[in-house]
């Protein structure tokens, strides 16, 4: 029960993070966001690491600067996502992208899913078709262009996920430290390379901060949740944060959802909630 809140606090943290994160993308170069997003986040888990604690051996170095090149990632493609929007339909298709590949490796290390598992899996995988392809009068359809970055949006969250549960379980928010700085280090150098082709437009620095930090909490949240939980069933129900980023781009942006991509965010809900129950 407790990873279980602590995976769905997650989720709702990535979900208000991204919906801010793809917001402040639409104002400013992608770089520009996560430039301020992430040293906010790597903030926020330093101020948190006299609480928490942290230790920093071989295997946290090792696996935190992996979840950091995938979290740098996961970044750029995400906010690029869903700047291009529409973030109703590309958010779902991240989230279930990023669920089956943490599923694969939690079984491959000897977890089970059981009979409900099993028909969860190819559920999500036909929710990730009919809510890309919904289309109709009042929707918008995402172009195969923003269909790919979210798919790669997705992969580059499953391996930061992958990572940050390989990470020694003793070692405090060390991982997260060590990642968040890489991601930094990271997005810094490539926006200083880029520097000229990044446009005039200021960030919406409250937004891209707050991003950040909402950001920080979740990976926290995720990295309790699975230490307590297993990776599988931890990472389904972090896959639920479209829910958030979903209520709040119809609440604030008034995006519409067709009739066929409703069905496509129930399949996802259905399927989510399969995998969940094993």
């Amino acid at each position: 029960m407790i990873a279980l809140l602590l995976a769905l606090g997650s989720s709702l943290a990535y979900g208000c993070a991204d919906f801010l994160g793809g917001l402040g993308a639409r104002k400013a170069h992608v770089l520009r966001t996560v430039t301020v997003a992430a040293p906010a986040s790597l903030a926020v888990e330093l101020l948190l690491w006299p609480i928490l604690d942290a230790s920093f051996s071989g295997g946290v170095l090792v696996w935190g600067t992996a979840s950091g090149v995938a979290s740098a990632a996961a970044f750029a493609l995400l906010y690029r996502t869903l700047a291009i929007g529409p973030m109703n339909v590309l958010s779902p298709v991240t989230a279930l992208v990023s669920a089956v590949l943490p599923v694969g490796v939690g079984l491959v290390q000897g977890e089970r899913l059981g009979v409900a598992g099993l028909v969860g899996l190819p559920l999500a995988l036909a929710a990730v078709v009919l809510v890309s392809a919904g289309h109709g009068a009042g929707a918008v359809r995402p172009s195969r262009t923003a269909l790919m970055l979210a798919f790669g949006a997705g992969a580059a969250i499953a391996l930061q996920l992958v990572f940050l549960h390989q990470a020694p379980s003793g070692s405090g928010i060390g991982p997260l430290i060590v990642g968040r700085a890489v991601s930094s280090a990271v997005t810094l150098a490539a926006a200083g390379a880029m520097f000229r082709r990044l446009g005039p437009e200021r960030p919406a620095y409250a937004m891209s901060a707050t991003a950040g930090v909402l950001d920080s909490l979740a990976n926290l949240l995720f990295l309790l949740a699975v230490r307590s939980g297993d990776l599988a069933v931890v990472a389904v129900i972090t896959a639920l944060y479209p829910a958030g980023t979903v209520l709040l781009a119809r609440g604030v942006l008034d995006e519409r959802i067709h009739r066929g991509q409703l069905i496509g965010l129930g399949t996802a809900a259905a399927a989510v909630g399969l995998l969940a129950l094993t």
